[in-house]
């Protein structure tokens, strides 16, 4: 049977500037235009498992602003519960500044506004959400304690936890290691986490175990055109990325995460769900946007169920 899903994280009104190349330090350069975007880690992640046919409902705070209104109705429009997004009377709602590359990279500069209220206090009032649901869906646009304070209560509550480290923060508590069952970061977060100089995939690889030794039940790295490095204690394995044009990179991560956890919400073993949040991103990649980017159940079944059979037949690789 299909289980709930609760994201707990932010939403931003993305603005991005696309333009040829991305300015250098004290370069001024012209874009070519101006979108506005709904966003945000949280509801990027809640609008992806809505999207993919999951059970979800999103917990996190909003301005009295048009972008905040915008931004949960466009969540609530693929049947994603908002009904505890809360709306800060003082803080405008967060918003992100995204330049987006000819080549499809971007870089993110992210005003947190009302995501600052996501707290400990706001949490503890929503306590029924965890109750009331089976997976726990968290990134790091909020308040750290408060990110931390919801993984605790959790697992006081045996719920499965999934924990996409982005932005990596400087540090994480020891007790948190080990109430993570799935931790998701990229590349460059895996290695931040371990303060590893390295970039190559032994470092990765490293970076990942050294995880596990802290506690942590899974480890999933996402490693963009290169695939996903999933490692645990029994079992590691390389799985490759489908073959695309990319145009827009933005909410690949999220993506990725959301149809994740749709994956394990539908009873997929781990090895399935990343193959089919392989693919949820895959095809992201090759729309603009962030929540505009993002797929539907019917667009990635199909493609999903032909690439994993691939996968299991060799494309998947022990490492």
């Amino acid at each position: 049977m299909k289980k709930r899903i609760l994201v707990v994280g932010s939403l931003n009104m993305d603005m991005v500037i696309e333009m040829k190349s991305m300015p250098l330090i004290g370069e001024t350069v012209l874009g070519d235009t101006l979108k506005y975007v709904p966003g945000g880690k949280g509801g990027n992640q809640a609008y992806a498992v809505g999207s993919l046919g999951g059970e979800a409902s999103l917990l996190g705070c909003v301005g009295a602003d048009a972008f905040g209104s915008r931004l949960v109705e466009n969540i609530r429009a693929c049947k994603v519960d908002v009904s505890a997004v809360d709306v800060d009377e003082e803080e405008p709602t967060g918003t992100a500044v995204i330049y987006v590359d000819e080549e499809g990279n971007n870089s993110i500069v992210v005003a947190p506004g009302a995501n600052s209220s996501c707290n400990v206090e706001l949490l503890q009032k929503k306590d029924e959400l965890f109750q009331m649901n089976d997976f726990m869906l968290f990134q790091m646009e909020i308040p750290l304690e408060a990110v931390f304070y919801g993984i605790r209560k959790a697992k006081e509550y045996e719920k499965t936890v999934i924990l996409n480290p982005a932005p990596a923060p400087e540090d994480i508590p020891d007790d948190i290691w080990e109430r993570i069952d799935y931790l998701t970061p990229n590349e460059t977060e895996v290695l931040k986490l371990c303060g590893e100089p390295g970039t190559s995939m032994e470092h990765i690889k490293k970076s990942a175990k050294r995880i596990l030794a802290k506690g942590v039940k899974n480890v999933i790295v996402t490693l963009g055109d290169k695939g996903v490095f999933f490692v645990n204690n029994n079992e590691e394995h390389l799985f490759e990325a489908r073959k695309v044009d990319a145009i827009d990179t933005t909410a690949a991560g999220d993506c990725f995460n959301g149809a994740f956890a749709v994956g394990l919400s539908k009873g997929m073993t781990v090895c399935e769900a990343i193959g089919f949040a392989n693919v949820a991103s895959s095809v992201a990649v090759q729309r603009k946007g962030a929540q505009s980017s993002i797929p539907k159940w019917e667009e990635v079944e199909s493609v999903w169920k032909e690439s994993f059979l691939t996968q299991t037949s060799g494309q998947m690789s022990m490492m």
